[in-house]
């Protein structure tokens, strides 16, 4: 597919037509900006709803990390609920983590009602490289059974993860949920917005804003065309332009994540060094997540950069974890390599509202790397308030966020310098 990042997914993505550029003057109920999981999601929840909806996308739907991410569905929302507990108390903390649980399972019907042809495969593991990773594994399972959490769980100490989950001598344990599991991101979104479609939303692409023009009922300017609109959505996450609308961009920051996909490995050598097929990720704070493919390839991603440049050559920094995992591959061939920005905010929970000088203009975005799942619930939440069920969305936005300091160009290099120290605490942890 053209105009895609050259990734592993483009390469094996469902045939798509292009959508049209924008060139005309449009008015519509809902304006939704951005082509990723939150944008076509909102769209298409609004579009059952009844509300005519027009899309506009920068480039290609799913061109930004919707479409380049590692493809691992997880339960959850949000980490570290309970600092939030001043603010929303312990009923809101339960509410987030039951729509952990709900945004997975939207997904899942939403492949089956539209029939998206995405690779979906159940299966997730939580990987322990040290044992206080394995003491917070056996909190999260008791959490999650107190919860009634609805799907297996299995702990696993080390031998039982190399017979079960991944064959190597680098992790302690893990947690394996069934409930949570993997599946090919880009086709997902395509396969999506082709159902928004089927709805009745128009879908531009290449119709990036160039401007916003604020009130009660906002208008955006493209180079061709415009949109008026009684409520407008911005969905770029990680991707938004921060001159578009500082405010928001003030609250996020782009982090660059990295992929490589192997050649084919065969299904002999899959099975041996995955034998259940899951999906895998470990918890230090530079972790890496992994999974393989329908053909058998490894993929595997991880690394997180803050300079919001993409590096040149991420295999070369993304070998080295591979071969510390997997030594009996250090002569594997790298098929794909790949990056993108991904959204972050300070207190790492998705972050949904409206601007503070327009109620008309509503967000979503800031998912920290989890935004498969957690993109498909704000859509939801945003879709449930324009009907009047304001009630998630009023929890979301009862969330206070910081704004990063130092400004566009100074967030990046002051983020970093503070994640150097949890990497060295990480690193040296017990």
């Amino acid at each position: 597919m053209s105009d895609h990042v050259a990734s592993w997914y483009a390469a094996t993505a469902n045939s798509h037509q292009p959508w049209p550029q924008l060139a005309e003057a449009l008015d519509v109920q809902v304006c939704v900006l951005g082509g990723g999981f939150t944008g076509v999601n909102t769209a298409l929840e609004l579009a059952e709803r009844g509300f005519s909806v027009v899309l506009l996308e920068a480039h290609r739907i799913g061109w930004g990390a919707s479409g380049r991410n590692g493809g691992e569905l997880i339960r959850g929302i949000g980490h570290g609920l309970e600092q939030f507990a001043g603010q929303i108390g312990q009923e809101g903390i339960l509410q987030f983590k039951q729509m952990g649980f709900e945004a997975v399972d939207i997904v899942k019907r939403r492949i089956q009602r539209f029939d998206i042809q995405c690779d979906y495969r159940p299966g997730y593991a939580d990987l322990a490289t040290r044992p206080s990773h394995l003491h917070a594994l056996e909190e999260d399972l008791k959490d999650l059974q107190s919860l009634g959490y609805p799907h297996q769980l299995k702990l696993l100490d080390a031998s039982e993860l190399k017979q079960q989950v991944v064959k190597s001598d680098f992790y302690v344990g893990g947690l394996v949920d069934e409930g949570s599991g993997h599946l090919h991101p880009l086709n997902l979104v395509l396969g999506e917005a082709e159902a928004a479609a089927g709805l009745g939303v128009r879908i531009f692409e290449q119709s990036a804003v160039q401007k916003i023009h604020k009130g009660e009922r906002p208008r955006v300017e493209t180079a061709l065309g415009s949109v008026t609109c009684d409520r407008l959505v911005i969905a770029a996450n990680g991707y938004l332009d921060p001159d578009l609308e500082p405010w928001l961009g003030g609250k996020l920051l782009p982090a660059g994540s990295y992929i490589l996909v192997t050649e084919p490995l065969g299904d002999e050598q899959a099975n041996a060094l995955m034998p259940g097929g899951h999906a895998v990720a470990d918890l230090r704070v530079e972790l890496d997540y992994y999974r393989f493919t329908p053909d058998q390839r490894l993929l595997f991603g991880g690394l997180c950069t803050y300079s919001g440049k993409d590096l040149p050559d991420p295999s070369k920094h993304l070998l080295p974890h591979l071969h510390q995992v997997f030594p009996q591959l250090l002569d594997v061939k790298v098929a794909y390599q790949w990056g993108g920005m991904l959204g972050i905010g300070a207190n790492r929970l998705p972050q949904v509202g409206h601007l503070p000088d327009c109620p008309s203009i509503h967000f979503a975005q800031a998912y920290a790397g989890h935004g498969l799942n957690a993109s498909h619930m704000t859509a939801r939440v945003l879709a449930e308030a324009f009907t009047g069920e304001t009630r998630r969305y009023d929890l979301f936005a009862s969330v206070r966020h910081m704004t990063f300091p130092g400004g566009k160009w100074l967030r990046g290099p002051l983020l970093a310098a503070g994640m150097s120290w949890y990497r060295i605490k990480d690193r040296f942890g017990s």
